[in-house]
């Protein structure tokens, strides 16, 4: 069995975002990082591969120079056997369905069998790259999936729904699953396999090593601007008697607030 992992680079939760000055896009001030519930989808991989043997490969778009060392710490060091890194100047601006069109080359290239994907990157919250690649490759998909079961070729996977209510369902592989939080708890990388990581094989693949154009990947839709939500007004004391101040509070729902 041969199984693939999607993971985002992307900025830690406790990093600030803000726009940047031209309104084009967005910057963050603080550590990158492999977002968390692609961490789950790791360790289901990690997991699954212990039980039933076979390999394991990680698949990200993004550039080498900022991508490698987070994979090699959070995903190699974790028990993955091999990174994919997809880079190409047209993937800059690319959309989901553009980014979608890039991985499933790259998890079709590699023979996969399984791909496990976090239910949602932090960052963006799109929630739509994994669907799409799913449907790409014409692969049954299951999303935000909290168990997970592979015997031979066939799957049973657990799903949460609003309520509360779970959701138990089954297929025969390829799959691709999207995790969510309370699927596994992810395992802390040690030193020595942080350091046996380095050693681990990386590809670097533009598109046209996966058979695609850079109108392939185009994008569909575009960002028209980015904007911080307005700030909050200070807040006000008022002060006097109780008439007084019951009359201004009164008053500045009415006129400022404009809820009465």
């Amino acid at each position: 069995m041969k199984i693939g992992i999607c993971a985002k680079v992307t900025a830690d939760t406790d990093a600030r975002l803000s726009p940047s000055a031209d309104g084009g896009s967005f910057e963050f001030s603080g550590k990158s990082v492999v977002g968390p519930y692609d961490m789950f989808a790791v360790e289901e991989a990690v997991q699954t591969k212990e039980k039933h043997g076979g390999d394991t490969v990680v698949f990200t778009v993004g550039a080498e120079s900022d991508v490698l060392s987070q994979l090699r710490g959070s995903v190699l060091a974790l028990g993955v056997d091999k990174a994919v890194i997809v880079e190409d100047p047209a993937l800059a601006n690319a959309d989901a369905l553009g980014v979608a069109r890039a991985l499933a080359k790259a998890i079709e290239a590699e023979g996969v069998d399984l791909v496990f994907c976090g239910k949602q990157a932090i960052d963006d919250d799109n929630v739509q790259v994994p669907a799409m690649i799913a449907g790409l490759l014409g692969w049954a998909q299951v999303s935000r999936v909290t168990a997970f079961a592979v015997d031979g070729t066939s799957f049973t996977a657990t799903r949460a729904m609003d309520g509360g209510i779970k959701q138990v369902v089954s297929g025969n592989l390829p799959v691709l699953i999207t995790a969510e939080r309370g699927l596994n708890t992810p395992r802390y990388a040690k030193l020595p396999a942080i350091m046996k990581a380095k050693k681990k094989p990386t590809e670097r693949r533009d598109l046209a090593a996966l058979g695609l154009s850079a109108e392939a990947v185009a994008p569909k839709v575009s960002t028209s601007a980015y904007g911080s939500p307005p700030e909050r007004p200070s807040g006000k004391i008022i002060e006097g008697d109780t008439d007084t101040v019951v009359a201004e509070l009164v008053r500045l729902l009415r006129e400022e607030a404009k809820v009465l």
